[in-house]
């Protein structure tokens, strides 16, 4: 089964659940809706003819900002962007201002499960999006894939999204008292507090953050073929090897 046969296998066993199949760069993305997680998840697992029986990955995303770009461009200038590093030039915003772009053309949180099926060697995403923006919530999959606990307890640590039905949901790779989640788009890229060593208490302290922000990467989303060439180029290097190869 190649990925067209897939992604029309995907279409044929949730004809009424899909809300979109699509197949880009040699990969299949399923959006499916919240409430439909679950038992969607159990029959990629079970389905004979699927068998995805491997969550790979579990991550959320913050589409907030999807699709605002800093620098109309699609490519670097000859000197840099210098922008980026003069704060007087507006080039990003200053620590404490709002966003100036926000994307409304979907929910802001999603839930994303990156999927293998061992049994027949195929990949899948499913993405399901919260449907409250203020407190995301999703439903536990740790009953399909008991490998989902940390990842869960990930995406809630980074992005707050609540996964209902999990065990143990606390934070994994922050601070238990970490305030906020730093994966959001509207928490500041150099955080609130800083830790330092106190001389004079003798301890490790938490103080107001210091350091200056600056990015010097913009955000562009770039959807090109700036590498097709090259991956021609290596698909038919690599053809000519095995004919080779197997005159030999």
């Amino acid at each position: 089964m190649n990925i067209q046969q897939l992604s029309q296998a995907l279409a044929t066993r949730f004809a009424s659940q899909l809300r979109s199949n699509v197949v880009a760069h040699g990969e299949v993305t399923i959006e499916v809706a919240a409430s439909d997680v679950v038992s969607v998840c159990a029959a990629l697992r079970d389905d004979e003819e699927l068998k995805f029986e491997q969550l790979i990955d579990l991550c959320g995303v913050d589409y907030s900002e999807y699709g605002c770009v800093e620098w109309e461009t699609g490519e670097t200038s000859s000197t840099g962007f210098s922008r980026a590093v003069e704060p007087d030039t507006g080039a990003r915003l200053r620590f404490g201002e709002a966003p100036q772009c926000v994307n409304t053309s979907r929910p802001r949180f999603a839930s994303v499960y990156h999927l293998m099926s061992v049994t027949h060697n195929h990949r899948l995403r499913v993405r399901a999006y919260c449907e409250n923006d203020e407190v995301p919530v999703m439903p536990t999959v740790i009953d399909v894939w008991p490998v989902a606990n940390w990842f869960e307890r990930e995406a809630f640590d980074l992005f707050g999204i609540l996964y209902d039905g999990h065990p143990d949901l606390r934070r994994i790779m922050t601070d238990y008292g970490f305030v906020g989640h730093p994966f959001r788009k509207d928490f500041p890229l150099i955080g609130h507090v800083e830790m330092i060593y106190d001389e004079e208490e003798k301890r490790v302290v938490y103080q107001p953050v210091s350091i200056e922000p600056r990015v010097l990467v913009p955000r562009v989303v770039r959807e090109d073929a700036r590498f097709d060439d090259l991956a021609d180029a290596t698909s038919a290097a690599s053809a000519a090897a095995a004919v080779e190869n197997s005159d030999a």
